[in-house]
């Protein structure tokens, strides 16, 4: 990755964008009219176009200015995704027992932030390199530890525990957390047409998420 910017873009604007998950899955239709299904993708890429919360000409002209410092495509930032940005279900705050990110073995100091989906059938586990800072909270057995015991590196994700506080052998290992998505633009060009704002058309700003 070329560079990152540990900077949110503008809140207003993203919480009325539009976007989610896209997952890359090929499809091929045997003679017996069957269908063979593969995975491309391990993880799924989500995502978004800023567009839709672009609503007045200072939100425009802050998006304008926002991509300008990000040289378009070339560095990456953060974007909080409406619909999916907490450890926790929608409407609730987060709780230090949301998400499983492991298991004490007495030695080991460094857990990664981790968000599981589903679990009936085939959990899928996410990883979470953007955390929001001062909203992670950490549980080891259950039993909340205060931040003495424990750091987060907000540009990766890693809980890291103080030498005594490491979690013992067996002990599970939980937190929760808000958290937001690397992305960088996914355009080179930003094509603005003045009239067409003024009229209700709302400029195309498309967003993907990156690896970090």
């Amino acid at each position: 990755m070329n560079g990152f910017h540990e900077i949110r873009f503008p809140l207003d604007v993203s919480l009325d964008g539009r976007g989610g998950p896209e997952r890359r899955t090929e499809i091929v239709t045997l003679g017996s009219n069957r269908e063979s299904r593969n995975a491309r993708w391990a993880h799924s890429r989500r995502r978004y176009e800023a567009g839709y919360g672009v609503k007045t000409l200072a939100q425009l002209a802050q998006v304008i200015d926002f991509f300008e410092e990000r040289r378009g495509r070339l560095y990456g930032f953060r974007w909080r995704d409406r619909a999916d940005y907490a450890s926790c279900a929608p409407g609730v705050a987060p709780a230090p027992t949301d998400q499983k990110l492991g298991t004490g073995d007495g030695a080991r100091a460094s857990f990664p932030l981790v968000k599981t989906y589903g679990g009936a059938f085939s959990a899928y586990v996410r990883d979470i390199a953007k955390p929001v800072a001062g909203s992670v909270r950490v549980a080891v057995n259950g039993v909340e530890k205060i931040s003495a015991n424990f750091s987060v590196d907000h540009t990766t994700g890693v809980v890291a525990f103080t030498a005594a506080a490491i979690p013992p052998l067996g002990a599970v290992v939980t937190a929760g957390y808000l958290f937001d998505v690397p992305v960088r633009f996914d355009a080179d060009f930003l094509e603005i047409d003045m009239q067409a704002f003024e009229a209700g058309a709302i400029p195309r700003i498309p967003i993907i998420e990156i690896a970090v």
